[in-house]
């Protein structure tokens, strides 16, 4: 098994990475990151700035286990918009692809003009599948032209609203290199917020071999007159690790477990976690 780590100290630019980030990832006991180089436009960031990442990253031994798909909307009725999103995604698996990455993350897009994951009724419509298969359908020669994954990621308000739902969409797909990157924490509901391990496992059970990357946050019910679940780091809420933890060694060691949801305050917190129920599983932690 793989641990990897995201987002903290690691900077949105990937002119600002430096030697010492990459020790501080070694020394915490992660063997790589998901970058969000959120400030690096895919269309026009060169291959050299890449390619400078690449090699300090080589240098340090530290694997790039995801680089950012830049949340575009992948679901809009708009054929142009949507056009521009399809540009947008194979723009960053190529730039992945230089930097050396494993595979991009990237969830659907959302109807909602305040955020790619925030609800919209239009989500959950056909429309909104049928636009998500196209635009797969049309980046995944990108990706394999690239060497790396395209990896979705779900969540209950967008159009992958479940394991189900992605594996129809992934099916439809039909591609080696458009997998699925499975959040720990996304499809809990109040129905299953107390019994996560049998959620983890009908995931596992239903997307299987889809899964190729894993975040891992913890998440929790709170004390409020409406329903909020609220998600966070690893180690302060219900979600099974130990399950988790299991089912992703058994699709393939290759597979990276990538914290999210933590302050780099609580990064050692984490590893730690990670480490000891690795042990206690005899699970190998793979550099």
């Amino acid at each position: 098994m793989r641990f990897g780590m995201s987002g903290c100290f690691l900077p949105d630019d990937m002119d600002a990475l430096t030697p010492e980030m990459c020790k501080r990832v070694r020394d915490l006991g992660f063997s790589g990151i998901f970058t969000r180089f959120r400030r690096n436009d895919p269309n026009t960031t060169t291959k050299p700035k890449a390619e400078r990442v690449r090699q300090m990253m080589a240098d340090w031994g530290i694997h790039m286990y995801q680089a950012t798909g830049f949340w575009q909307n992948m679901v809009t009725p708009d054929e142009e918009q949507r056009k521009q999103a399809v540009k947008t995604v194979q723009a960053a698996l190529r730039l992945a692809g230089w930097m050396g990455a494993r595979g991009i993350d990237t969830g659907p897009g959302s109807m909602n003009p305040a955020g790619p994951w925030f609800p919209h009724p239009d989500n959950w419509t056909v429309t909104s599948r049928r636009q998500l298969v196209k635009t797969l359908k049309e980046c995944a020669q990108a990706a394999e032209d690239a060497g790396v994954y395209l990896s979705l990621e779900g969540h209950q308000l967008v159009v992958l609203e479940s394991a189900d739902v992605t594996r129809e969409i992934l099916d439809e797909v039909n591609s080696p290199w458009v997998r699925s990157d499975y959040d720990s924490a996304n499809w809990i509901t109040r129905e299953t917020v107390y019994h996560t391990a049998e959620a983890i496992n009908h995931h596992f059970d239903v997307l299987g071999r889809y899964i190729v990357s894993c975040h891992a946050k913890d998440i929790w019910i709170e004390n409020r007159l409406t329903l909020h679940l609220q998600d966070g780091c690893v180690g302060k809420g219900l979600l099974d690790f130990r399950t988790l933890l299991m089912r992703m060694e058994a699709l393939s060691p290759e597979n990276p477990v990538i914290t999210e949801g933590n302050s780099t305050d609580e990064l050692p917190w984490v590893s730690d976690i990670f480490h000891r129920l690795a042990g206690e599983l005899q699970i190998k932690v793979l550099d």
